[in-house]
């Protein structure tokens, strides 16, 4: 059952790496320890470093080199190194020494302020720029431990940092289309101190969380674990495609959950279990483990199901190594314990031997995690800025080396890579080595999937992206359809988006709309609702806001939308962005598709009332649960005043077929309406392919959506 639940409710972490398909389909044509092409080095071993290039059977490692004091030793030629494979002498083709310390060059400008998207490739480029994340993870992290790491990370800010430098932040439930560099420390550490942790607490913070906050604590334990590796995964993958050179994660963690004491195996996350003290508890329901903390220390059914749980674990890490050692990242583990006796306090009723094999396996996961991607495990430690400080010079000091594999494996099979140096009195520290492609991965390396699968993550992609990017206080839809005249019809739906738990803030009451041509002329300007909602009140704050909606027309062409969210009440202006919009030509000869609407419909009276209605409003949201039923309505249009017969298709999100879908005309209106019952749908992510045609000519118009538990 809890195996059943679990696969349910990952539906979540789907949300966590949907931002990384771009980055993954960039790199989709490399091998697991590729070696694609690298700016030289600001110092190299070598007068003229080579050029990495890359191919399937190429592999690249980097090795850091440190004499007995932990100095990094910088004089080291390629003959210097000996590289095996599996045992097999393999011959190092390229090699270069990287050396930076994060501080500009004498006389070269200040550093580059990070604006956009482009400033962070342009930088993150540079040979003289070290990249670091801090992944601060509070599903892992006791609450009183956060409060001691955050002065520690603030300590290695201060003193480990250099203008050079790019720093994001990263939590696990972040997209990672949404992590952002900067060189501006001071944001960095008023981020650090705003860390929170909230191991063992399973309060929900976010919708998302909401949906399973009543789960049985070991599965959201799992989920908890899952979320973590994806975000990470999906973190290597945008790091990768960031640059060639090192990136460091530091990873502040306790370490990952592989089973809880059966004493902390709430059956219902949000209600502790009772003490089966008497009959009554025990009819209700109760965990006899509650009140004896000793009861399960030498359980031999738990060392087996410890096991099995760590055995499932492995599994899902090896997935973390394989793509942060195919994107040359390396994940440095720190645990905010530092020299930790115990994993529980005494109010936790937890017996020794448990609490002391607990602690023991997560120090142990994160000791592989950092063993595996060739970075460092501060764990158990009294002092953690030494540790912090070593990661600094890891990312200053480093050799890369690169040769084509004499075996070229495609087995699917982890290889052992072994680094040694011929001088004496030296530490040697590389990566382990690496998963093989196995036959089914080079043909698809290969033969990659056809283009038609790009507009597909383009629509799931849209899922997100629905909201005013600054403040996230509304979530719109644009949509457009045929006007008179010749002009196009757009319309404007805005939704307030929920307030997370615990955070107050303004809520939005209006959003006004100016719109204007390329050439800057005024083509309309109005606001949704006309008057501002009121500031919400008592029971009033927690009603849900109906979707407000706005119309105008404008010629085809280019438009430029400059959207504001007004605070409720007249507080003023919360949000603002500005957004370019292609409005089509739907009067033009060629076939042409609306852009469809959807109705959220809990009941089939609401679903009579949308049908009905031609002027219906829309909804903004594509997240939906299973519970419901969707509506969707789009009209056609072809030469003249002709509407060409329209089908549609079910896709899920790798653009595969799953099942054909009813068109029907209309029951108001011109145009057609898909009635889409979510009850047989498995939550997970899909797209609505709806094609008109008429004559040779067609025309398709995707709606993407989420499906929930």
């Amino acid at each position: 059952m809890q195996q059943s639940r679990i696969r349910t409710a990952c539906v979540f972490v789907v949300v966590v790496l949907t931002a990384t398909l771009s980055a993954q389909q960039r790199q989709s044509s490399q091998a697991p320890a590729q070696g694609t092409a690298a700016p030289p080095a600001a110092q190299s071993g070598d007068q003229t470093p080579p050029t990495f290039r890359g191919g399937i059977n190429f592999v690249r490692v980097d090795a850091t080199v440190t004499d007995k004091k932990g100095q990094p030793v910088t004089d080291l030629k390629a003959a210097d190194f000996e590289v095996t494979e599996d045992g097999k002498p393999q011959t190092v083709e390229q090699f270069k020494l990287i050396r930076v310390d994060g501080n500009p060059k004498p006389n070269d400008p200040p550093p580059r302020e990070i604006k956009t998207r482009d400033d962070e490739e342009a930088e993150a480029a540079r040979d003289d720029v070290r990249v670091f994340v801090l992944f601060m993870d509070d599903y892992h992290v006791r609450k009183q431990n956060a409060l001691s790491i955050r002065q520690t990370l603030t300590r290695f800010i201060n003193t480990q940092l250099r203008p050079m430098d790019l720093v994001a932040i990263m939590v696990p439930l972040e997209p990672v289309s949404a992590v952002s560099f900067t060189r501006n420390l001071d944001a960095v550490r008023t981020q650090v101190q705003q860390f929170e942790g909230r191991k063992y607490d399973y309060t929900p913070k976010t919708p998302a969380e909401e949906q399973y906050a009543r789960y049985p604590a070991e599965v959201i334990e799992n989920l908890r674990n899952d979320i973590v590796m994806g975000a990470l995964r999906g973190l290597s993958v945008r790091l990768g495609s960031l640059r060639e050179a090192r990136k460091t994660v530091i990873y502040v963690s306790e370490g990952f959950t592989v089973l809880l004491p059966e004493a902390m195996r709430r059956q219902d996350a949000q209600r502790p279990d009772l003490p089966c003290i008497n009959s009554a508890a025990v009819a209700i329901g109760c965990n006899p483990s509650v009140d004896n903390p000793l009861k399960n220390e030498d359980n031999p059914n738990d060392d087996r199901d410890s096991w099995f749980a760590q055995s499932d674990l492995n599994l899902k890490m090896r997935d973390l190594f394989n793509d942060a050692n195919r994107n040359n990242v390396s994940i440095y583990t720190l645990d905010p314990r530092g020299l930790a006796t115990n994993e529980f306090g005494i109010d936790e009723n937890i017996g020794p031997k448990q609490d002391a094999k607990t602690l023991q396996v997560t120090q142990d996961t994160l000791r592989v995690l950092a063993e595996q991607t060739d970075g460092r495990a501060i764990v158990n430690r009294n002092s953690l800025d030494a540790g912090l400080k070593q990661i600094a010079e890891d990312a200053s000091f480093y050799y890369l080396l690169g040769y084509t594999s004499s075996q070229a494996p495609t087995d699917g099979k982890f290889h052992e890579i072994k680094v040694r140096v011929k001088r004496s009195g030296i530490d040697v520290r590389a990566r382990k080595g690496y998963w093989a492609l196995t036959r089914e991965d080079l043909e698809r390396v290969n033969n990659p999937a056809p283009e038609t699968a790009k507009p597909v993550q383009q629509a799931l992609a849209s899922i997100s992206t629905s909201v005013v990017q600054s403040g996230k206080y509304v979530r719109t839809w644009i949509g457009t359809d045929r006007g008179e005249n010749g002009k196009t019809r757009v319309t404007l739906i805005w939704e307030p988006l929920p307030s997370q738990p615990g955070v107050r803030r303004d809520a939005p009451g209006q959003v006004s709309v100016i719109a204007a041509s390329e050439k800057g002329d005024l083509l309309f300007r109005g606001r949704a609702p006309e008057n501002p909602l009121a500031a919400p009140t008592g029971a009033a704050s927690t009603a849900p806001v109906l979707p407000q909606k706005l119309t105008f027309e404008v010629p085809p062409g280019k438009v430029e939308l400059r959207m504001t969210v007004e605070g409720a009440g007249g507080v003023g202006t919360l949000d603002q962005e500005t957004r370019t919009l292609d409005v089509p030509d739907l009067t033009a000869p060629q076939v042409g598709i609306s852009t469809p609407q959807v109705f959220r419909a809990r009941t089939v009276p609401e679903m009579r009332t949308f049908a009905s209605n031609p002027n219906a409003t829309p909804f903004a949201q594509r997240e939906f649960s299973r519970t419901e039923r969707l509506l969707i309505k789009f009209d056609t249009y072809g030469p003249g005043t002709a509407h060409p017969a329209a089908t549609a298709v079910l896709l899920n999100r790798s653009g595969q077929k799953m099942l054909d879908l009813q068109v029907a005309p209309a029951a108001a209106g011109p145009g057609y309406q898909l009635d889409v019952p979510l009850n047989s749908i498995p939550p997970g992510e899909y797209v609505v392919e709806i094609t008109a045609k008429g004559g040779d000519a067609q025309k398709q118009e995707l709606v993407a959506f989420r499906v929930t538990g």
